[in-house]
């Protein structure tokens, strides 16, 4: 079975531009590679994915595209075939990229309406290391979603792109992965949206350097620092200028892909946060609301 295996950048529409572009390149510590079409490119300083968010102006803030990388152009095709025997909807077929970084991709809408896209031999950009004390993110680590079905939706991602399931919280939250990772895509119940996108820093003191500098220019966390038990990761979660929920996570749990038995946690305030430290809690989060533009793609 054909299977992506990694999470290459997240499109919005946003109704301040300016604003989101000033937060996730002097803020949240990404660079801008490119702009093209009304639409800027920003790629993580750490790793050599050609960007990890594309910004464009919207009359409503929505999501435009959730991208997702496989192996090839012939894994590509293959992904396209079990996605449409997925019954879900085509956007385009498989060809070569226009955008920034270029490659060979496909788009769909999941079940929900939710825009995805497949690629592959996308053009690699320059990365560098990045020392823990700078507190900015190596990458993309996860995307979580809501959905009014998880329990199918999760079916579909294993039936259509190859995921795995790494665990489960009752029938509340699943945990999906497609490589080590313990998961890259996470699903919640609820009208189909967003909930947030993580980011990979090195280590827990990056993640509280990280804290500390969007503090100081005026973003505070909205609920963290903690660690959650599924997946051992630590948290702090933020929104954007344009009320997008963000995420800085360490020490996401490593699992041996081929082997791993998942398991399922009954809830618990522990579940939540093993520390039990972060009182301001899940509540704090921005209410999901229906992401204003299923089913209706974007212009790029």
């Amino acid at each position: 079975m054909a299977r992506v295996n990694e999470i290459r950048y997240v499109g919005y529409g946003v109704k301040d531009l300016e604003a989101e572009r000033v937060f996730y390149r002097d803020d949240w510590g990404l660079r801008e590679v490119a702009e093209q079409d009304g639409a800027i490119y920003l790629a993580s300083q750490g790793q050599d994915e050609h960007h990890v968010v594309r910004l464009r102006g919207s009359d409503v803030n929505r999501i435009d595209v959730i991208a997702l990388s496989a192996a090839d152009t012939a894994t590509v095709d293959l992904l396209h075939d079990q996605v449409a025997a997925a019954g879900a909807q085509s956007i385009f077929a498989p060809k070569t990229l226009t955008t920034p970084g270029a490659g060979y991709g496909f788009r769909f809408f999941s079940p929900d309406g939710v825009p995805f896209e497949v690629s592959s031999d996308v053009e690699r950009v320059e990365a560098r290391t990045v020392r823990p004390q700078e507190g900015i993110p190596d990458r993309i680590s996860h995307v979580v979603l809501h959905s009014p079905k998880p329990k199918a939706m999760a079916q579909f991602f294993v039936d259509a792109l190859g995921f795995r399931v790494s665990d489960w919280i009752t029938e509340f939250m699943g945990f999906l992965r497609c490589n080590s990772a313990h998961h890259r895509i996470a699903l919640l119940p609820g009208p189909p949206c967003l909930n947030h996108v993580a980011y990979d820093v090195a280590t827990v003191d990056s993640m509280m350097r990280g804290i500390g500098r969007l503090r100081r220019n005026g973003t505070d966390v909205r609920w963290g620092p903690g660690r959650h038990l599924a997946g051992d990761n630590t948290f702090a979660y933020f929104t954007t200028p344009n009320g997008f929920p963000v995420e800085y996570t360490s020490d996401l749990e490593e699992v041996d892909d081929e082997t791993h038995q998942h398991q399922v946690y009954e809830m618990s305030p522990k579940v939540l946060d093993q520390w039990g430290y972060a009182s301001n809690g899940p509540q704090n989060m921005p209410a999901p609301k229906a992401d204003p533009c299923l089913f209706q793609p974007a212009s790029i």
